[in-house]
């Protein structure tokens, strides 16, 4: 894709973020990968009033192109790292849903209580220890809870997601505060039941088979 057409494409995602209700003001970030690096929203702007050309350009290291004229997101360590670490990948979403920051505050992730947490490539949603936000540590943290994963919650900070597409991050985000917010609501009843890792296994086969989740959605 032209990288002017991915910059707006990325204005577009980004207002949806926050319409979908993931996301609250300035808060929040969205990365794209680019030849050499990423595109990613900048610090402290109002998603309501960004432009394509407010995005910035960044290398993986965070240095900035020269056509850049703002600050990269606080959280460029992470998004860099995410797509450093997975070539595979071309889009990353940071976001502080209410239901999954709610289990992030008290360390939990979410466990395969329902079939659709394969909905991140494993059996459940793991949810990385907390470091300081923008630090390494909360970067490292956050490769590693997504190891084999599109997903993961950060402990007492929020959600991060991936994909091979803006359309797909987005839609794991929406897929995981769904799922975040049922879990929340079966606690009530005590601990619900978990699926078997065999159980799981027959979700995944079936999902590979329906090419459920691939580039630009997740239709069943």
């Amino acid at each position: 894709m032209p990288e002017q057409a991915l910059r707006e494409q990325m204005v577009v995602l980004a207002r949806r973020m926050n319409a979908s209700g993931l996301n609250q003001g300035t808060s929040g970030n969205l990365s794209a990968r680019i030849p050499g690096g990423l595109l990613i929203t900048p610090s402290s702007l109002p998603y309501e009033q960004m432009e394509s050309d407010d995005l910035v350009a960044i290398d993986f290291n965070g240095s900035l192109s020269a056509e850049s004229r703002r600050r990269p997101s606080s959280e460029w360590r992470l998004h860099a790292d995410v797509l450093a670490a997975r070539p595979e990948l071309q889009a990353v979403l940071h976001c502080h849903p209410i239901h999954g920051t709610a289990l992030a505050c008290h360390d939990r992730g979410i466990p395969p209580f329902h079939y659709m947490t394969a909905v991140a490539g494993g059996d459940d949603i793991r949810c990385a220890p907390y470091a300081t936000f923008g630090t390494k540590d909360l970067s490292r943290f956050t490769v590693e809870a997504m190891a084999d994963r599109k997903a993961c919650l950060l402990a007492r900070h929020g959600l991060v997601t991936a994909g091979e597409s803006l359309d797909q991050a987005l839609s794991i985000a929406v897929e995981v505060e769904t799922l975040a917010r049922m879990y929340l609501q079966a606690l009530q009843l005590g601990e619900p039941p978990l699926l078997s890792s065999e159980q799981m296994e027959a979700v995944h086969a079936q999902f590979r088979g329906l090419h459920y989740g691939q580039s630009h959605g997740l239709s069943q």
